[in-house]
């Protein structure tokens, strides 16, 4: 069985994505948020008490006649708000309103409310943006091959983990541009196992957004371990996907290839719930929109410059009035100039997922060891390109590695070579963004090993050849001749 595969009674007509029965999410129009809606980390931590009314007029009666009693609170904080218990709701800036990200509200409401019914209806309100069902993502994506684990020494096919590295040219680019430890990676995912022994020093504080309650999933799945604090632990004891993506990114190189990334560290955002569904064994992650918002947008106020998505939701799966998942927290993450990326999906198919497929995310799909795109890589005109997602040898829960196939383990590439594009540019003193990366990316990406692929990007990532596009460009832009700085070291 799948996410996708369980019931949704109270969804909207045309809805076949899991969403959560008992909360939504709305963002109102500009100026028409209470200013006395307090944010839901002071709720979570009793600072504030959640609010029982939102306009006093058309949304509360909406809302009260198709749910009876509710409660709301600001989904997000303010970034440089005041740093006292209770006022995360207050001194919220130009950016955050503009976007939507102070806007948004999150609702609580009764089972058996119809909440894709009241998010059509409150939809149709002047003074609401928008309203939309409490999705709900897996990872690995729902038709992902199976994820295996071994020990480090050697892969089915006898390779030491190194093929995929020289697929982007990892040792090359290492060479050119080590990566630095003031480039932070947001790695938005289900957590990390913070002892193990590939990462000393890579990971920062983070944080955990989960937040589900046992009522918010469908019977015959279960949650396990902490899913409903929201605290400062990022640990993962149960899923091992965050850690596939943090040693593409930022693995020491003990024993397996280092990572991609070089010396950048990591803000690990635990997003995503540790359940297992029925009928199967392993555990999977599962991210509310909410709490994958909410980790997006604190890895951005943390000093997060890249961040790496490995989850998503079929646009073909959702109700076609809804809102399309992730996008206000995206505006908000462009704006603040972090480089956003995301895996293109495990379908096999021509379609969307989101966030990958928002415009300024740089989608990234999955090719074999053989150099040309995965059978199962979701394609589209908005993927990018693509990189190494076939038995990539990675590091797993506890102290161990598995090898890991999907787009999931794919955009942690195209994640560590942005770090190391931003790490290049900060050493000559130049700030870059996130559609400059997008593009030398795409510019210098390989062509694939055999002709006649569409809706796979450009080819395959080459973080060489993207160091020494950026050089190019960073020459031109100074009118120097002279080579970049040496990397110290």
């Amino acid at each position: 069985m799948t996410i996708r595969q369980l019931g949704v009674p109270w969804a909207a007509p045309g809805d076949r994505q899991y969403s959560l029965p008992t909360s939504l999410m709305v963002t109102l129009a500009l100026g028409e948020a209470p200013d006395d809606v307090p944010a839901v980390s002071d709720v979570v931590r009793a600072f504030q008490p959640a609010a029982r009314r939102i306009d006093g007029g058309a949304i509360d009666r909406i809302v009260g006649e198709r749910a009876g009693a509710f409660r709301a609170a600001r989904l997000f904080s303010a970034a440089g708000g005041p740093r006292r218990p209770g006022c995360g709701h207050l001194g919220y800036d130009a950016v955050e309103q503009a976007t939507g990200v102070a806007r948004t509200l999150i609702l609580r409401v009764p089972s058996g409310t119809p909440v894709g019914v009241l998010c059509e209806t409150l939809a149709q309100l002047p003074t609401v943006q928008s309203a939309s069902p409490n999705y709900v993502s897996a990872t690995p994506f729902d038709t992902s091959p199976p994820v295996g684990t071994s020990p480090a020494a050697g892969t089915p096919d006898g390779d030491d983990g190194w093929a995929a590295r020289r697929m982007v040219r990892l040792a090359e680019a290492h060479a050119l541009e080590p990566g630095d430890d003031g480039v932070m990676v947001g790695l938005v995912d289900s957590g990390i196992s913070r002892g193990h022994r590939e990462f000393p020093r890579a990971f920062r504080a983070g944080f955990d957004t989960v937040r589900m309650e046992s009522a918010d999933v469908a019977a015959g799945v279960d949650l396990l371990g902490d899913h409903r604090r929201g605290d400062g632990d990022p640990e993962d004891h149960f899923v091992g996907h965050g850690m596939g993506c943090a040693g593409i990114i930022a693995a020491e190189g003990r024993g397996m290839p280092r990572g991609l990334g070089g010396a950048c560290r990591i803000i690990p955002m635990r997003a995503l719930a540790a359940a297992r569904l029925p009928g199967r064994t392993g555990a999977i992650g599962l991210g509310a929109l909410s709490d994958l918002d909410l980790a997006v947008k604190l890895a951005v106020d943390l000093g997060a410059k890249v961040i790496t998505m490995s989850f998503g939701t079929d646009d073909d799966a959702i109700a076609p009035n809804s809102p399309k998942p992730h996008t206000d927290v995206v505006r908000y993450a462009l704006e603040r100039g972090c480089v956003l990326v995301a895996a293109s999906g495990n379908n096999g198919r021509e379609t969307r997922y989101w966030p990958a497929a928002h415009p300024g995310v740089i989608a990234v799909g999955a090719v074999t060891n053989s150099g040309v795109p995965a059978a199962f890589s979701t394609r589209g005109e908005h993927v990018a390109l693509c990189a190494p997602g076939e038995q990539v040898l990675t590091t797993a829960i506890d102290d161990g590695y598995q090898y890991a196939t999907g787009t999931s383990f794919a955009a942690p590439f195209a994640a560590g070579a942005a770090a190391l594009l931003v790490a290049r540019s900060h050493r000559r003193a130049r700030p870059i963004d996130a559609e400059t990366v997008r593009r030398i990316l795409r510019r210098t990406a390989q062509p694939f090993s055999a002709g006649g692929w569409t809706g796979c990007g450009t080819g395959v990532l080459d973080a060489a050849a993207a160091l020494a596009g950026l050089d190019d460009e960073l020459r031109d832009a100074l009118g120097d001749q002279a080579e970049p700085d040496a990397p110290d070291g």
